[in-house]
């Protein structure tokens, strides 16, 4: 156990944290897909959401028209004050299209959707629907440094599962990579987002007025674009991090569409962008190189970890893996972030109308 601050305020908890916290002011967006219907990790989560007794869940919803029916449905049976967003019809494809905000769809441009809703509110948590140890109380842990003057509050968590250590891509791409960043440049924003234990978790809350004023990433850089923005607008004065205990998580393969280095490459982009947007310079000839250097220390650090724990290690895997990531080390792409719903061209009645009407049209 230990108690150490970071640069960002970091809230542990020593054994039993409980906060209260005013959830009953808080909207709670849950962005799944039809894969998670019915599944044992979203059953736990929405279930605990039954106690937390939330002021309104805003799910954003990734489903095929014939499966729409049965995940309406299983969602109707919890006992929640939940909105429903069906992100995949056409009506609501057509709007985004005429003001030319449609683009590459991603959990981020779901999230962005739900998020103009709930930003009504006057604090909003976001959070994954496939955490198989989710625990009631990690919706007020995330509330309590907003009800205290925070503006931003991530959580944070060890990925430990059948005797291994997980979270790969948090491990093996994205801390060695803001490490060999830090050692040639020093803006503040890479001080900032090395101060998050765990930069990839899903849970994060803020405010309903910052809500407004984030610009989000359309897929998988959703999160450590949402740290650049907070950096931007909340600062470290404004931001804290939270002991959300050991987490078990749905896991992916490396390669692929939605493999882990596909995610990468999009963590990759948001986090170089970053750095950059927030005064940073960045040497990409070098950059990969010191990765590399940055990442095979870490190996042998989790190696050692991973032995003292008794766990299970395999440092040619890990090392395959850095082989993997180490490609998507390179000057982020178009700028293709959706715009903070402050500065949108339409406003969010108007894409949650539309979402509701492609799903009342299937289900008739």
């Amino acid at each position: 156990m230990e108690y150490v601050q970071e640069q960002i305020t970091t809230l542990h908890d020593f054994g039993d944290a409980a906060p209260d916290a005013p959830t009953d002011r808080a909207a709670i967006v849950v962005p799944m897909t039809e894969r998670e219907h019915a599944g044992l990790a979203s059953e736990r989560v929405l279930s605990a959401l039954e106690d937390v007794s939330p002021g309104r869940v805003v799910v954003p919803l990734r489903s095929s028209p014939a499966r729409l029916g049965a995940v309406v449905e299983w969602l109707e049976g919890f006992d929640l004050p939940l909105e429903l967003l069906w992100c995949d019809g056409p009506n609501l494809s057509q709007l985004l299209a005429t003001n030319g905000l449609n683009g590459v769809r991603g959990k981020g441009r779901d999230v962005w959707i739900a998020a103009g809703v709930a930003a009504d509110s006057e604090y909003v948590v976001v959070h994954d629907a496939d955490a198989k140890s989710y625990d009631r109380r990690h919706v007020p842990k995330l509330l309590f440094p907003l009800s205290n003057g925070y503006e931003f509050s991530k959580g944070y968590y060890a990925r430990i599962e059948n005797d291994r250590l997980y979270g790969r891509l948090f491990r093996l791409f994205y801390r060695p990579l803001v490490r060999a960043i830090g050692a040639d440049c020093d803006a503040a924003v890479v001080d900032y987002v090395a101060s998050f234990r765990y930069a990839l978790a899903g849970e994060f809350a803020t405010t309903g007025k910052l809500l407004r004023r984030l610009r989000f990433q359309r897929g998988w850089g959703l999160e450590v674009g949402t740290l650049g923005e907070a950096f931007r607008l909340a600062g470290t004065g404004g931001s804290a991090q939270v002991d959300l205990g050991v987490h078990e998580h749905d896991h992916r393969s490396i390669s692929g569409p939605s493999g882990l280095s596909e995610m990468a490459t999009q963590v990759g982009t948001a986090l170089l962008r970053a750095v950059e947007e927030n005064g940073g310079s960045l040497d990409y000839e070098r950059l990969a190189a010191s990765y590399r250097r940055f990442a095979d220390r870490l190996v042998e650090a989790y190696a050692l970890d991973s032995a003292f724990n008794g766990l299970e290690y395999d440092r040619s895997e890990e090392r395959a893996q850095i082989d993997a990531y180490a490609d998507a080390i390179e000057p982020p792409d178009d700028d293709s972030r959706l715009p903070a719903w402050v500065d949108a061209p339409i406003e969010p009645d108007e894409a949650a109308a539309a979402a509701r009407d492609d799903l009342s049209e299937v289900l008739e």
